[in-house]
């Protein structure tokens, strides 16, 4: 055996109770079990940072979604990166650096195949971003911009939930090529100074302060909305419809606002008359489908970083126990870049 048991023990959190509206402490529980060991062909990860992402939450209320309902008692799914700390394959030798789909663990067995890599050695990259910007929140900016809504210099982009960590690398993505103007909407004028200051976005509005935030996406946008790359959910593409501009293209994210409400709840959308008038495409994604085009993307925006042109917001919180905490604090609007939860030495 190539490698050694670091401890004997392991945790995970699992989910206690279906989700009604916003996700609360109680529905989680943390979970102690022997630490797995792997077979051949296998290796075992050492998580040190997992993630907490809103889109989770589709899959907590015993509703499939996009993905399958979550069972009660399982550990929730989610994104790590690690260190390989026992192997039974070659190809991660014990002290590889991997990011995964571990889930909410601080250790899982793997195979190589599926949503797993090794970290790529570049200087000044911090592990943690590889569930960041250069993880599927980034991932997601990138292909949702470039390949979704087909992004081309000169559009004016509007981008809802802006100071998350999706938001604000698409924003800065499309600065970064060529965009006219980039405009974002967040919850606070702290964010709002970020994205403007430190993000490079041309204009940023608080809609928790404007008195009307139709308005004040119509001053700031004059000649009108090339791309909305939405995060928010149904209410703000019906908001932002007849504001686009001919051809203007939707990408759908993600939908914040919406995660926590029933079918029934879900605001239908009812502008629709733009599709035909303007010509406008709305189309969502699920970032795996560009599974093979990830390499040249994180390629891409990892060189961003190095250059100082793509700018990194986040919030870590230490503990496993405390990922209920931070998963919990996205829909109350806490959340302030991208939240990670260190689970482990480096």
């Amino acid at each position: 055996m190539s490698g050694t048991i670091m401890t004997d023990q392991m945790q995970h959190v699992a989910l206690t109770t279906y989700c009604e509206g916003a996700p609360k402490l109680s529905d989680f529980a943390v979970e102690t079990k022997d630490a797995p060991t792997p077979n051949e062909g296998q290796f075992r990860v050492r998580h040190v940072f997992n993630s907490v992402d809103p889109g989770t939450r589709s899959r907590l209320s015993g509703g499939d979604s996009y993905a399958a309902a979550l069972p009660l008692g399982k550990p929730i799914d989610g994104f790590s990166v690690g260190v390989v700390d026992m192997s039974e394959n070659p190809e991660y030798p014990v002290g590889t650096k991997v990011f995964c789909a571990g889930g909410w663990r601080t250790h899982t067995i793997q195979t190589g195949k599926g949503f797993i890599d090794k970290v790529p050695e570049i200087p000044g990259i911090p592990l943690s971003l590889w569930i960041g910007v250069l993880g599927v929140p980034g991932l997601t900016a990138w292909f949702g911009l470039k390949t979704v809504a087909k992004f081309k210099a000169g559009d004016r982009v509007l981008v809802t939930s802006a100071a998350g960590p999706v938001g604000a690398t698409a924003g800065q993505l499309a600065k970064a090529s060529g965009a006219e103007q980039v405009i974002g909407i967040a919850g606070s004028d702290t964010k709002c100074k970020w994205l403007v200051e430190e993000a490079g976005f041309d204009h940023a509005i608080n809609y928790k302060t404007t008195p009307d935030l139709d308005a004040a996406i119509r001053e700031a946008m004059p000649k009108g909305v090339d791309v909305l790359f939405d995060n928010v959910g149904n209410a703000m593409i019906n908001r932002v419809m007849p504001m686009m501009r001919l051809n203007g293209r939707i990408c759908v994210s993600g939908q914040v606002a919406d995660y926590n409400l029933t079918p029934e709840e879900t605001p239908g959308i009812v502008n629709t008359k733009p599709f035909i008038t303007h010509r406008i495409n709305m189309q969502g994604l699920v970032v795996f489908d560009f599974a093979r085009e990830f390499p040249i993307a994180l390629n891409e925006m990892a060189t961003l970083i190095g250059k100082g042109e793509l700018k990194l917001k986040e919030e870590r919180f230490e503990g496993i126990d405390k990922m209920p905490e931070a998963f919990c604090g996205l829909f109350r609007g806490e959340n302030f870049g991208r939240r990670v939860v260190k689970v482990g030495d480096e």
